[in-house]
């Protein structure tokens, strides 16, 4: 029995969904559109792409690339087809995956909407890749929170403009209030005014400083990412030396190869922020699903992975949110390959009671709050304080309401972010 690799795809066309399985098959295995003398029935059976099943998912009146795009009527049929991708063919490197069995499938005619929805990998990808390095168990260690309470966290704003005394300053105001972990905004990597090196010689002596005198090291990402492999292997090294122990990395503006030889020689807790995610899932006819864009980067060894969150301050609804930590805390291979959740965009202390009812009472995540902690009406360290109130609260089983009457820094956040407690649907504020 040959090993394969099964894609889920979503298929949506005015023709026969079987016909375009079948051209997904051909035309990314063997095939191509016209007879090959070389496409031999033993040659198929070695390496040629199969149709494993199909499911109808019923008809719509429209299409999902618009009326112009389709070219004909509908009624427009939907389904979902799995196919099998021989491992000798594809074999284990990523690149060749996502051309094969990805990447080319768009250009196919006669699809109203083309979606990839699943994955599924045999194993010997996991001997193949790191996968993470810390991941949840490692970045639960490396910022001493216990595992009964989410790490509580925050980003240094204004995103951009700040001083590396001014960032700095910052900091030693958020782990005097107990934070647990900072980063640097996504968009700030090295920036004249505030360079990666003039920011971490600003900031480790703060962090180490509180380390010395409370035994608490507050886990600081700084923002690494570099067009030049070696260019961030050098901001890397750079963290690392002066004591830090983790760093943001925008991975699709740095690219698979580039994740892949910084993961190999890292030391730091690769904090993964996910820009530029949306291109590729936005339109629901069309791009992947979460599931499937976050196998290829846990292989390649994200440790902490953001996924919005709540009545976030973007487009994802709440369910796709759910969706996304769901697939997170199920293992790939083996229970350790598994990366820790960031909940983000938008976060404050009133979205804590939904998010931890939505996934099941978990802790196990990051809840990182930009705007909502440094916004505060108290200033950035009461922020801080709200947001492990409003965690206590939430874990309590405690109306935020009620628990605010003892505790003013929760009090101000509610008033100031909401007025009340986030519910299911309502919008972040």
């Amino acid at each position: 029995m040959r090993d394969e690799i099964v894609v889920t795809y979503r298929i949506e066309t005015a023709g026969s969904i079987e016909a375009l399985a079948t051209k997904i098959a051909s035309d990314q295995s063997t095939g191509t559109f016209v007879a090959l003398p070389g496409e031999t029935p033993e040659l198929k059976a070695r390496v040629a792409a199969r149709v494993l099943s199909l499911r109808d998912l019923g008809t719509t009146d429209e299409p999902g690339f618009g009326r112009e795009a389709a070219g004909r009527p509908g009624p427009y049929r939907r389904g979902e087809a799995d196919i099998a991708y021989p491992l000798d063919a594809v074999g284990t490197d990523l690149a060749a995956l996502m051309t094969i069995a990805i990447n080319g499938v768009y250009a196919i005619k006669g699809f109203t909407g083309i979606r990839v929805v699943g994955l599924k990998l045999p194993p010997a990808f996991a001997t193949r890749y790191p996968g993470p390095q810390f991941g949840i168990e490692g970045s639960f260690a490396l910022s001493g929170v216990p595992r009964d309470r989410p790490i509580i966290g925050t980003i240094v704003k204004p995103a951009l403009g700040l001083l590396p005394e001014q960032s700095a300053a910052m900091i030693r105001d958020l782990a005097e209030a107990g934070v647990d972990f900072v980063k640097d905004d996504e968009k700030l990597m090295s920036p004249a005014y505030s360079s990666l090196e003039a920011r971490v010689k600003a900031v480790m002596p703060v962090i180490l400083d509180h380390e010395q005198r409370t035994g608490k090291k507050v886990m600081m990402a700084f923002g690494i990412s570099a067009t030049d492999p070696d260019e961030m292997m050098r901001n890397h090294d750079a963290v690392l030396a002066a004591g830090g122990n983790a760093a943001v990395v925008n991975i699709n503006s740095i690219g698979m190869g580039a994740m892949l030889f910084l993961r190999k020689r890292s030391g730091l807790a690769l904090h993964a922020h996910r820009n530029g995610w949306d291109i590729l899932t936005r339109h629901p006819a069309l791009g992947l699903d979460f599931p499937v864009y976050e196998t290829i980067w846990r292989l390649l060894g994200v440790d902490q992975f953001q996924i919005n969150g709540i009545a976030a301050k973007y487009w994802e609804p709440d369910a796709s949110f759910v969706r996304s930590f769901e697939a997170l805390r199920k293992p790939l291979f083996k229970p350790e390959d598994r990366p820790l959740p960031v909940v983000c965009s938008g976060q404050w202390g009133g979205q804590a009671p939904e998010t931890f009812r939505v996934t099941g009472g978990s802790t196990d995540l990051l809840y990182l709050c930009g705007g909502g902690v440094v916004s505060h009406p108290g200033g950035p360290a009461d922020g801080v304080r709200a947001v492990t109130q409003a965690w206590e609260a939430a874990r309590a089983g405690i109306d935020l309401a009620v628990y605010a009457r003892e505790h003013p820094e929760l009090a101000a956040s509610l008033k100031k972010f909401g007025g009340t407690p986030v519910t299911p649907g309502s919008p972040a504020t």
